[in-house]
């Protein structure tokens, strides 16, 4: 039988648009982006950006919301600007790699909050950079 938090961690990943996984009480959803062909060191890499929810409350339904976001740099603005305004936390910029083509920035996000609404308001930042 589905328990109502792996019900909740699929429609959370199904509005991010991304796969969906849920393991020790955390809800994972990846998205891949095969558009972008980069390389590390020369070698294909595959460039993921994953979105995560845990400590679900059940009476408020909020939960720490935390996002890994892959980007190019000339999709960094326009992101970053369209999650402030939604209201969720920047915590980091930066890259992660040396040697990377296309260099790739990573955006960290965080919020308390149900994480459905948290899916909704990351999906329109998406769009942002689509």
């Amino acid at each position: 039988m589905v328990s109502n938090e792996e019900l909740i961690c699929k429609e959370f990943a199904r509005i991010i648009g991304g796969q969906e996984g849920f393991a020790g009480g955390k809800c994972v959803a990846t998205i891949t982006r095969n558009e972008i062909h980069a390389t590390i060191l020369g070698k294909r890499f595959s460039v993921t950006s994953s979105f995560s929810f845990e400590s679900r409350d059940s009476l408020t339904k909020q939960a720490l919301c935390l996002g890994r976001v892959a980007l190019l740099q000339t999709e960094v603005e326009n992101f970053v600007a369209s999650i402030v305004k939604h209201g969720i936390i920047v915590s980091s910029i930066h890259n992660e790699w040396l040697f990377d083509n296309p260099n790739l920035i990573y955006v960290n996000i965080e919020a308390v909050e149900d994480p459905l609404v948290f899916a909704k308001k990351v999906r329109k930042a998406l769009k942002s950079i689509e």
